[in-house]
């Protein structure tokens, strides 16, 4: 079976509202498991305003997300 893990990356700087064309969505194979860990499968991912705020690239409370990376947010799994 292959398994795929789908990531959004922030694929540009919005200006203003962000758009899809700020994002951009990839699949990856998922890694295989290594002795001593675990794969956790995300149910739910927390979209918070301060995700916003890092989608900057000047100085802000929290630090800026690179671009071409994925997005950090919280997670349930």
């Amino acid at each position: 079976m292959s398994t795929t893990n789908r990531q959004i990356l922030l694929a540009s700087r919005p200006t203003g509202e962000p758009g899809t064309d700020n994002f951009k969505l990839v699949s990856t194979p998922v890694p295989t498991v290594a002795d001593g860990q675990v794969l956790v499968r995300n149910h739910y991912l927390s979209l918070d305003p301060y995700m916003r705020g890092r989608m900057n690239e000047g100085k802000s409370y929290a630090t800026p997300q690179p671009l071409g990376e994925v997005m950090i947010g919280g997670t349930v799994g």
